[in-house]
């Protein structure tokens, strides 16, 4: 009886702050269905917006449960998009340039922040997001990365950042590929290999062709699939170097909970015939909750903390985003 009480009593601390979060993704959804605008950046910036609710009692415990809990949820999730047979498809010489082409431009933010004078945690973050998938992966990062005073600010800023590169790269790289006489499919390895946020990914890709972007959506999901393998990474190197002074010393898992669910939910998928409309379901409610987590940690955000950021920090990010896409381009070219 206790522990019911007890449980109502959590749920009614969460609801206002969660219901404020959801709202919020419905008000971006909508804006981007019918404007064209990216959902998640329109998410980011309502919720900064209504940053002030962060402040009110009774909404604080729902937006930070949104912006972590409803995120792992999200993340979890989005291992229904991934199967064995897919990811195949590419060959063993595609697989190889998108998996090299992650770990150095992950590597290279690293460098870049340390060039720059920002921290190991700002070079993961924005490393990781431009080499993998964008917000989401930025998102999952953030999850469990050590926390400190800058780490609302660094993932609003990488969040803005990757999405507003992405819908760039959405209207450019099709005319550059053009433009470079890329084939149907060289076409598509550039595109799924750049790219990234997944949507602007078939966007873009579908604009050339059929099968450019068919080939593009199947490398952008070879790197997402390499999302549960990075955190795995960054945790044991986490628990390995320890944390620093700044944050508690409390272990962190081996394998978050959350990434065990991603792998196992992609493992189901490659070996069980999963309905279609299962597929689809679990697909929309993926991208549900990250919007939702997203406008949760859009409205735990100042905008004078993103001005903070610094002009560095959008260097790094754009620099990266070029890099990777040299990267690609070369060994299409010259592998």
């Amino acid at each position: 009886m206790l522990t019911t009480a007890l449980s109502l009593s959590k749920f009614r601390s969460y609801q206002n702050g969660v219901l404020t979060a959801v709202i919020v993704a419905i008000a971006a959804r909508f804006i981007s269905e019918h404007y064209g605008a990216p959902a998640m950046l329109m998410g980011l910036l309502l919720g900064i917006a209504f940053q002030f609710l962060h402040e009110e009692e009774n909404c604080r415990a729902g937006i930070e449960f949104s912006a972590r809990g409803l995120l792992r949820l999200g993340v979890a999730l989005l291992g229904i998009r991934i199967s064995w047979q897919l990811l195949s498809e590419l060959g063993i010489g595609v697989a190889t340039l998108v998996i090299s082409s992650v770990l150095l431009t992950i590597f290279l933010g690293l460098i870049g922040a340390r060039l720059f004078g920002r921290g190991w945690r700002f070079g993961l973050l924005t490393g990781g997001a431009v080499a993998i998938c964008g917000a989401s992966a930025a998102l999952a990062i953030a999850a469990l990365l050590p926390q400190n005073e800058h780490s609302e600010r660094n993932l609003t800023f990488t969040v803005i950042a990757v999405t507003v590169l992405s819908t760039i790269a959405m209207i450019i790289y099709p005319i550059a590929a053009s433009y470079l006489s890329l084939d149907p499919r060289d076409a598509g390895i550039f595109i799924g290999g750049t790219i990234h946020d997944v949507a602007q990914v078939v966007g873009a890709g579908y604009t050339i062709s059929d099968e450019t972007g068919d080939v593009a959506t199947i490398v952008k999901l070879l790197r997402v699939s390499l999302l549960a393998p990075m955190i795995f990474g960054i945790s044991l190197a986490i628990n390995l170097a320890g944390r620093d002074d700044a944050t508690p010393r409390v272990s962190t898992p081996l394998m978050p909970t959350f990434v065990l669910a991603f792998l196992i939910i992609a493992m189901v998928n490659s070996v069980v015939s999963i309905p279609e409309y299962i597929t689809s379901f679990v697909s929309e409610l993926s991208r549900w909750l990250l919007l939702v987590a997203v406008s949760a940690v859009g409205m735990k955000t100042s905008l004078r903390q993103i001005r903070d950021v610094g002009g560095q920090a959008i260097i790094l990010i754009v620099s990266e985003t070029i890099i990777l896409g040299m990267i690609i381009l070369g060994a299409i070219y010259f592998l």
